[in-house]
């Protein structure tokens, strides 16, 4: 695939020092979807959990348009989107949460209404076939258990909290990561025993780590929303790759990794 991330972080890290400016609207932002096939680059800002089924369908979509090359820049959303509001240029943002996507809304820096595309649920990561006999979320405050979650401002580590709220837990992790993909590579280097991430990071992982359910009424649901920014370059291409997130063939994808309906 075309998608060059070490491009977009640079792009990223240059457009940052200048706090609190939008970039400029290009003329390309307002083609509409009519003016014929999209190409050019497209950069696409997406959360940290949407990583393998982002690349999956950025593989698809350049099949589909030759012309484009995807870029894609994943991190947290809550990174994501400071760096936006920083400057950073992108086309889309695909967020892990609402809240999110609300503070790039209030920057006055959406040109599309957000759209839900996918939901997510919760799981703990352990080892595999979960040698510390890990069954609930009370067992994360066992004094054996080494924990680690998302850090607090990060949609994945929000949920967790919430979780372990809701049954009356209190862990005392042993880091806090940032972003949920980093909760899960600790876990699977065994650099700890246990960690809140979604359902589908633990099913993308393969046999590097094995998930244990929380019930429903224990559990939270997480919305990822997606929308065309004001200082797109290239938003026949954004509003194209939205289309193909919200397609059938995109919503198999997303759902063979872990995704659940919106």
């Amino acid at each position: 695939m075309r998608a060059r991330l070490a491009v977009v972080l640079a792009v990223v890290l240059a457009a940052c020092g200048g706090a609190g400016r939008a970039v400029p609207q290009s003329p390309a932002a307002s083609s509409g979807p009519g003016d014929g096939n999209p190409s050019g680059e497209l950069t696409v800002f997406a959360a940290a959990s949407l990583t393998d089924a982002f690349e999956a369908i950025g593989r698809r979509f350049e099949q589909d348009n030759p012309e484009v090359d995807v870029l894609f820049n994943f991190a947290s959303s809550s990174t994501l989107a400071t760096q936006i509001a920083e400057g950073a240029p992108a086309d889309v943002f695909a967020s892990a949460d609402e809240k999110q996507m609300r503070v790039v809304e209030k920057a006055g820096l959406l040109a599309s209404e957000p759209i839900v595309f996918a939901g997510n649920t919760l799981q703990i990561a352990v080892e595999p076939e979960n040698p510390r006999g890990i069954e609930d979320l009370a067992d994360l405050a066992r004094p054996d258990i080494t924990s680690v979650l998302a850090a607090e401002e990060v949609p994945a580590g929000r949920y967790a909290r919430e979780a372990l709220e809701r049954q009356g837990v209190e862990v005392e992790p042993a880091s806090l990561e940032t972003d949920v993909r980093a909760v899960l590579s600790r876990v699977a280097l065994g650099e700890a025993d246990a960690g809140i991430v979604y359902a589908s990071d633990v099913m993308t992982a393969g046999g590097d780590i094995d998930g244990v359910t929380i019930p429903p009424d224990r559990n939270v649901s997480a919305s990822y929303p997606v929308a065309l920014l004001t200082g797109a370059s290239n938003a026949a291409a954004g509003r194209a790759f939205i289309d193909a997130l919200l397609s059938d063939e995109g919503q198999r994808t997303l759902r063979e990794d872990g995704f659940v309906a919106p």
